[in-house]
């Protein structure tokens, strides 16, 4: 005869580890921002340029939001041909970006 499952352990392991993966992003993302240096940024400015990069549509923008992405978790530093900005590479702009309105 096979053991009865207990599910109410198994949704509890589930709910554990569905935490755990939840911490573990919340604290990579911390990570990652600072790591761009965007923690020098006032919150309201952060969320500001976050928001402005999910409501995004145009994909000319975002492939080169990815390009340049890729190119900071690659170590890469080059220069952006896509205007006179001086940031170094990884950071988001002061001043807003091509997403703002």
């Amino acid at each position: 005869m096979r053991k009865p499952r207990d599910f109410d352990s198994e949704l509890k392991a589930l709910a554990d580890k569905a935490k755990q993966l939840k911490e573990r992003r919340v604290r990579d993302l911390g990570a990652l921002v600072t790591a761009t240096g965007a923690d020098a940024l006032d919150a309201d400015v952060l969320a500001g340029a976050l928001l402005d990069a999910a409501a995004n549509t145009d994909k000319a923008i975002g492939e080169g939001w990815r390009k340049r992405g890729a190119a900071f978790f690659q170590g890469k530093q080059r220069k952006t041909s896509s205007g006179p900005r001086e940031e170094p590479e990884g950071t988001l702009p002061l001043g807003g970006g091509a997403a703002s309105a």
